[in-house]
């Protein structure tokens, strides 16, 4: 192992290599001096040039933080993630054509790492199937300069299922906490561990170099075994940044790394519910007490947040795709990382569990639902997104919850006496005939038997056979005028047609864990 300084580390790449960059979202173990570094270096020089740019979650802050910083003309011949949405300036490159761009789902990504750690050939899964990434749909790419197919359908024991080949990978960087003289590496300040190790086996088994960003350097023989996620032989270059920064939004903060145990937070006691929280909380009164949960990007962080106000953080078992086993999710800046955590897993771990169906419900956002029941997550706002976790999450999942508003850009609600007031609506539906792309397949969610909810803040739907069933509305909401003439297509509307509970609209608790204490006595 050769100690470098950040530039050092650039050089040793060369033009047309495939770069993996490790890390996740918003700064978590994110190699972040390497990035700047090589912006500096091709800035400055124009090399190294062509590069494949691979990283399984985008990275980014959602303006010039992480990958938008290598938002530079002639650097990446070809980029994949599963979600460019994190890096907008590169995602405007990728829009107007200037290199070529796949989005793969998250844990696609994660077990690929895996599986070319372990010379195999690639991935064979059933994630995938009936979305954008089949190949029949748009098999991932994201704009019309990119024509290689890099996923294919087969046929095995009388089934179809997706196979996503192995990927070049001629550099790894990876970051971890602390590295000794012998380059073994320990990641005791991170709030994920996510594809670390990996990242760095699939390297160094194909030819490649590892290069590790850490905070500090130890002797030789001074960390526990235990400690060490990435053993030193595996380790090429490191690069210490004294100052790096455990997320883009937070320094350090000894909760997220499960050094300490955070107390739950208080109920707000005065104030209306906002349009979020009314979601997020009608989405909580689908969770069951000792259910297996994971909570998507956006509106559902709020839940953790909720069910530590109710005091029932305990009787759930909430996940988060990069490897957050229990406790409650951060939200904003921070998801991804979570508190009073039972367990952090590698993230190609985390996704064996969701692909093999153990979790018993998810709650996640939707851009757009169509007619039939599909989901669009991936594909809006006139620039490249991606899916994350989505995918996988959705496939095998017994109860999924989708959850955003009815419509965007400038509603306005208020809430009164337990039920809804809309005073503007927005000007963009979101329950449209037919979606841009599939991200969750209707027709393969029913052959599966899968129980899916689609919650707004004024109505909550469920799938049926031929499509959405109207079952609950918030009292106050005029059914045919802001329900019905606000969306692309008229749903069925259940005979048993409901008031959506009113807990969900009142500010303080709304006294789950009473209602969770009476469902584990039954």
């Amino acid at each position: 192992m050769k100690v470098v300084a950040p530039r050092e580390a650039v050089g040793l790449l060369e033009d047309g290599d495939a770069v993996w960059i490790g890390g996740s979202g918003a700064g978590h173990a994110v190699p972040q001096a390497f990035i700047e570094a090589l912006a500096a270096t091709y800035s400055e020089l124009g090399s190294p040039r062509g590069l494949t740019t691979v990283r399984v979650v985008g990275i980014g802050d959602f303006a010039d933080v992480g990958m938008s910083q290598l938002a530079l003309a002639g650097l990446h011949a070809r980029t994949i993630t599963s979600n460019i949405g994190n890096e907008p300036r590169l995602g405007a490159m990728v829009r107007a054509g200037e290199l070529e761009a796949y989005s793969f789902p998250q844990g696609v990504l994660s077990a690929l790492c895996r599986e070319m750690a372990a010379g195999r050939p690639g991935l064979v899964t059933d994630v995938g199937l009936g979305t954008y990434v089949d190949p029949r749909q748009t098999g991932g790419r994201q704009n019309d300069v990119t024509t290689t197919d890099l996923v294919e359908v087969v046929q095995l024991a009388g089934k179809e299922w997706l196979f996503f080949p192995a990927l070049p990978i001629d550099v790894a960087v990876i970051r971890a906490s602390t590295a000794d003289e012998d380059g073994n590496l320990t990641m005791e300040a991170e709030a994920v561990h996510g594809d670390s190790l990996a990242l760095a086996m699939a390297a160094h088994n194909n030819g490649g170099i590892v290069i590790a960003q850490v905070a500090q350097l130890a002797q030789r023989h001074s960390l526990k075994p235990r400690d060490v996620r990435i053993p030193g032989a595996l380790v090429d270059h490191v690069m210490v940044v004294p100052d790096q920064s455990q997320t883009y939004a937070t320094p350090y903060s000894p909760y997220y790394a499960g050094q300490l145990r955070r107390p739950d937070p208080e109920p707000m006691a005065t104030g209306d519910v906002g349009i979020r929280e009314i979601i997020a909380r009608r989405s909580l009164l689908e969770f069951r007490p000792g259910d297996i949960c994971n909570l998507g990007y956006g509106v559902s962080q709020l839940i953790g947040e909720i069910a530590a106000v109710e005091g029932i953080t305990g009787d759930l078992t909430l996940t988060v795709e990069q490897g957050i086993f229990g406790g409650a999710p951060a939200g904003g800046a921070d998801g991804g990382a979570g508190v009073n955590f039972q367990a952090m897993l590698e993230q190609p771990s985390m996704f064996d569990f969701y692909d093999g169906g153990g979790l018993d419900i998810a709650s996640l956002s939707f851009a757009e639902i169509d007619a039939e029941g599909n989901v669009n997550v991936h594909e809006f706002d006139d620039r490249p997104r991606g899916p994350g976790g989505f995918i996988n999450i959705a496939n095998r999942t017994g109860r999924i919850n989708f959850v955003g508003s009815l419509t965007a850009r400038g509603l306005r609600t208020s809430v009164v006496d337990g039920g809804l007031r809309i005073d503007r609506e927005g000007s963009q539906r979101k329950l449209v005939p037919q979606v841009r792309q599939i991200s969750f397949s209707a027709a393969r969610a029913r052959d599966k038997g899968q129980h899916v909810t689609y919650i707004t803040e004024r109505a909550v739907f469920v799938l049926g056979k031929h499509g959405l069933v109207l079952t609950e509305i918030a009292d106050g909401v005029d059914l045919e005028r802001e329900v019905v003439a606000q969306m692309g297509f008229r749903p069925q509307i259940s005979p048993e047609l409901r008031s959506i509970d009113p807990r969900v609209f009142r500010a303080g608790r709304m006294g789950l864990a009473t209602n969770f204490a009476q469902e584990a006595n039954r």
